[in-house]
């Protein structure tokens, strides 16, 4: 395990990308849409680093094989629900101490115009959620537009 107090070292997936049939509403699971991820693991690098070798880091050509089978595979309707399992599939690895995971939904039908959505979630090795940066923890819970009984009744909001 890492050293607590050094800042980790970090392999970046960042822009994955599938089609996938997530979401709550009929629409989107009979239609699906593009789906993107961002994984970032956190693991001590310095062992693959000093040996030039392979097995001790992550593979993230095969991790992503891995990430993109998950996106695109076993739809689910929560955002957070695909963000656990992709941040499950990388604590897997025994070298990841921990990893942050963004999905992104650029394509969400929100009722006003929005070029994404995501949700961001932290795991560490023992599936304890750990701190988001302060930008992420604070983030307000909007209502979805155009979805409810009075998306169409003119009042203001």
């Amino acid at each position: 395990m890492a050293d607590p107090r050094r800042t980790p070292d970090r392999i970046t997936v960042h822009g994955l990308s599938g089609h996938g049939f997530h979401g709550v509403y009929p629409e989107e699971r009979e239609r699906g849409q593009t789906f993107r991820v961002d994984a970032v693991l956190e693991l001590d690098t310095a062992p693959a680093a000093a040996t030039d070798d392979l097995t001790r880091t992550v593979n993230y050509a095969e991790l992503s094989q891995r990430l993109h089978a998950v996106l695109v595979g076993e739809p689910v309707d929560l955002l957070e629900t695909l963000a656990q399992r992709l941040a499950d599939l990388c604590l897997a690895h025994p070298v990841v101490d921990a990893v942050e995971i963004t999905v992104h939904k650029p394509d969400a039908d929100l009722g006003v115009p929005a070029a994404d959505v995501t949700v961001a979630i932290r795991r560490g090795r023992s599936g304890e959620r750990t701190d988001l940066p302060p930008r992420l923890a604070g983030s307000p819970r909007v209502p979805e537009a155009g979805r409810g009984a009075d998306s169409n009744s003119g009042a203001d909001v």
